[in-house]
């Protein structure tokens, strides 16, 4: 009886707990919004089918194979969402500038998903100015729309605004793993590039010791101005570090070679 009983015991605090890690989502709190967002940071996108500005079916696995930045909007709103999506437009920018045009892919998702129509993305493209040819607008039905908010944890709630929600912009890797989370109306520049710089710069699909070394040193020679709040490339970081190496290496083999010079005297 007892080998009957620990399983179905198990399987029952395991319904229990999957239960209790969704939240409810007929109210928002920001706190239990935070860490459901937070806690979804290593899950690997499942795919979703979801529609272009001009209706045409996209498939979130389309975008498998570079980064990606994911950023959820409502088209009603006409303060927050067009403003967090013109800073992310200015940082994203700055991010072109030194991680190449189209080393990472942009999607802005609408989920209000009855009154998002592609026509209404295409528009909220418009109004807010994005024209960067590696950053999408779409949107898609209830069942689409609700599997990937509920993947890249993030919960929303009507209110008299239209939706009260966290404001996120999730950063996913080459093979669809949640990677980081940045939120804000604003933010930082470095919250968003610093780990885009890390998922830009990982591992290539096919690697090689050139690849390998090209990206090693763009990651730690893309450096942050303050001054400017941009990022340029930086090789005195890399030529300061081969130079030391290069001091290191002369200076142990004259050590070498003097304490060879001197056990030889001694005998």
């Amino acid at each position: 009886m007892r080998k009957y009983l620990w399983p179905a015991l198990a399987g029952l605090f395991l319904f229990t707990a999957l239960v209790a890690a969704e939240p409810d989502f007929a109210s928002f709190s920001r706190d239990d919004a935070l860490a459901y967002s937070q806690a979804v940071i290593g899950n690997t996108l499942e795919d979703v089918e979801l529609m272009s500005t001009t209706g045409e079916p996209v498939s979130l696995g389309d975008y498998r194979g570079k980064p990606l930045v994911i950023s959820l909007i409502f088209t009603s709103c006409h303060h927050i969402c067009p403003t967090t999506t013109r800073h992310l437009a200015e940082v994203v920018a700055k991010a072109r500038e030194v991680l190449d045009d189209d080393s990472f892919q942009v999607l802005t998702v609408g989920f209000d998903t009855a009154n998002d129509t592609p026509e209404r993305m295409a528009n909220f493209r418009s109004v807010n100015d994005v024209d960067d040819p590696h950053w999408d607008f779409l949107s898609g039905d209830e069942a689409n729309i609700q599997s990937l908010v509920r993947q890249l944890g993030f919960i929303y709630t009507p209110s008299a605004r239209g939706f009260d929600h966290l404001i996120q912009s999730s950063v996913i890797d080459a093979k669809g793993k949640i990677y980081r989370q940045v939120y804000g109306i604003t933010f930082a520049t470095p919250r968003l590039i610093e780990p885009l710089k890390q998922v830009v710069f990982g591992e290539p699909e096919a690697p090689s010791t050139l690849d390998y070394l090209e990206n090693r040193i763009r990651l730690f020679c893309t450096v942050y101005d303050p001054a400017t709040d941009s990022y340029h490339i930086d090789i005195s970081v890399f030529i300061g570090t081969f130079v030391g190496l290069i001091v290191s290496i002369l200076f142990g083999r004259a050590l070498i070679i003097e304490w060879r010079r001197s056990i030889k005297a001694g005998r």
